[in-house]
């Protein structure tokens, strides 16, 4: 009889040692489940939401997305900042990407100047780069010195982004962006130029966050 009880209360000690590393193991599961959506999203879990207006369109923003701003929630505003960090880097390392919201009468949008402004702007080489992207350098003159845009051929509303190039070796280059939201808004995008490898991913990973706050 003490062998039974003791063979059973061995077999009871490994079972519940079983639940309990499978308790851990989901544990840790949600954990790097969680860690992966901050790592999208940087700032929102937890943080604080703030309400602004946009000409007409009422936006709710987390606080730790926001720069440079002046803390009036529910204010009216001229444009409203922020700063993403995004998996838009080559082999989807995390890549800071600056977004200016703004009414549409204050900027045009880039798939607009490719035409209207910096077709004419444009020197006859043609650069490599991103597979989809061509890249034209501008004409040194009217401020677009070591400037070069990439824009995407094919389609009739094209990727287009206008890049300086690095004013320092490790230093990488700079991009700008500019579109219209169907809310009437406008967003700047301001990145590194090595996101234009994932051109493709640009507005599938911002328009989401854009939804979400109310800007899209």
């Amino acid at each position: 009889m003490p062998q039974k009880h003791h063979g059973h209360s061995v077999g009871f000690n490994l079972s519940v040692i079983a639940l309990i590393v499978a308790a851990g193991a989901l544990g840790l599961a949600y954990a790097i489940d969680a860690a992966g959506r901050a790592a999208r999203h940087p700032g929102e879990a937890g943080s604080e939401l703030v309400a602004r207006t946009l000409g007409a369109t009422p936006l709710t923003i987390p606080a730790a997305w926001l720069t440079g701003d002046d803390g009036q929630q529910g204010g009216f505003s001229k444009q409203v900042d922020l700063k993403l960090m995004l998996p838009l880097g080559p082999d989807a390392a995390p890549r800071e990407i600056d977004v200016t919201l703004t009414q549409r009468s204050r900027v045009r949008p880039s798939a607009s100047l490719l035409d209207g402004v910096y077709l004419h702007q444009f020197q006859p080489a043609q650069l490599s780069g991103p597979a989809g992207l061509i890249g034209k350098p501008l004409q040194a003159t009217d401020g677009y010195e070591g400037e070069t845009v990439w824009y995407d051929p094919l389609t009739s509303s094209p990727f287009v982004a206008k890049c300086q190039a690095s004013v320092a070796e490790g230093v990488a280059g700079k991009c700008l962006r500019t579109v219209y939201l169907g809310s009437g808004l406008a967003a700047v995008y301001a990145f590194d130029d090595d996101v234009l490898s994932n051109w493709r991913k640009f507005d599938a990973d911002l328009h989401p966050i854009l939804d979400k706050i109310g800007a899209l």
